[in-house]
């Protein structure tokens, strides 16, 4: 995938292993981390069209062995169909009514960037 986990920026320091706490919705990590999410749930749809996130409505993030984001996440069809294997920034949002559509997702999403493993026990949309 086109995301690299040795990109995702540490929280901030003050933050302590353990409980999970709120983290800016344009957090780069978090950013990254929505996309991972994106990615998992495009892999397991099958819709005609790849989905993009197009709001992040609520972030945490929990130090545990690396970073577990827990994402509430707006994501819309966009124009690119999934055989195209388009990259995910230059696809735009369906435009045609009828085949607009918005899924509300919650991801969680866990980055070890030491081993540069993505792993994302829960992706559900509705």
């Amino acid at each position: 995938c086109a995301v690299s986990v040795t990109d995702v920026p540490p929280p901030h320091s003050i933050i302590r292993p353990g409980s999970p706490v709120p983290v800016n919705t344009n957090n780069p990590g978090v950013r990254k981390a929505a996309r991972f999410g994106v990615y998992r749930y495009n892999n397991s749809s099958n819709d005609l069209f790849l989905f993009k996130e197009s709001q992040i409505k609520k972030a945490m993030v929990q130090i545990v062995r690396g970073l577990k984001y827990m994402l509430h996440v707006e994501i819309r069809r966009t124009v690119c169909e999934k055989r195209d294997h388009s990259s995910l920034d230059s696809c735009h949002f369906q435009r045609e009514k009828n085949l607009q559509q918005m899924l509300r997702c919650y991801f969680e999403v866990w980055i070890t960037p030491w081993t540069h493993k993505v792993h994302i026990p829960v992706a559900h949309c509705h």
